[in-house]
């Protein structure tokens, strides 16, 4: 099966394109103003329309009801990434209030974490399995760090699920054999800066997971 691409945190036309051109299943905008990859409503409009051909997915850090309505007005967007502290109930909620498909982020440092993410099987439609951020660190994710993969390994999940945390083009070959993804999710490891996505980093990681 081959193995699919989220390039994250995208904030450009040129990157949004090179996702496009390079074969990427899924584009995420984030919209978290804190994050050196935020994209303001207006813009990632602009930008969703560049990736008509992908799977749009707009990041959330436990979002109001009325920031989901104002950013869903304005930007088509297919798929509601939670990357914050939202419970099972508060997934559920905004799935069935927005009519959109949820996928939530889960933070991984331990094999607890892991059983955990259990309860977010029946109210999700995806799971998203990214490195606990740094204690010095504001952000949920995006912070260039990795886990132990093979946490993962064995684990049967009824729900897909994608593999984040510090993937590069020169470890994602090792990340989805140890773990077992079909899924991956990259932001900071296609970047040349904190926030500024590289159009020749990602064709380089598109190509790389397109050979696997």
């Amino acid at each position: 099966m081959p193995v699919q691409t989220k390039i994250c945190g995208v904030n450009n036309a040129a990157a949004i394109d090179a996702a496009v051109a390079g074969g990427a299943t899924f584009v995420g905008l984030m919209f978290v103003q804190k994050s050196p990859r935020f994209v303001a409503t207006p813009d990632a409009a602009k930008l969703a329309v560049r990736a008509e051909s992908v799977q749009r997915v707009g990041v959330f850090v436990d979002p109001t009801d009325a920031q989901l309505e104002r950013v869903l007005a304005q930007v088509p967007i297919e798929i509601i990434q939670l990357h914050g502290n939202e419970t099972p109930q508060r997934v559920e909620t905004i799935r069935t209030r927005t009519g959109r498909p949820v996928m939530k982020a889960i933070a991984i440092g331990d094999a607890a974490d892991v059983t955990a993410a259990k309860a977010y099987e029946d109210v999700a439609d995806w799971l998203l399995f990214d490195a606990k951020p740094p204690t010095s660190g504001s952000l949920p994710g995006g912070n260039a760090t990795a886990f132990d993969w093979k946490l993962l390994t064995g684990t049967k999940w009824r729900k897909p699920w994608m593999l984040s945390g510090g993937l590069t083009a020169a470890n994602v070959a090792q990340a989805v054999k140890a773990s077992g993804t079909v899924t991956v999710d990259v932001s900071s490891g296609v970047e040349d800066k904190p926030g500024h996505k590289s159009p020749e980093r990602i064709t380089e990681f598109l190509k790389t997971v397109r050979a696997l």
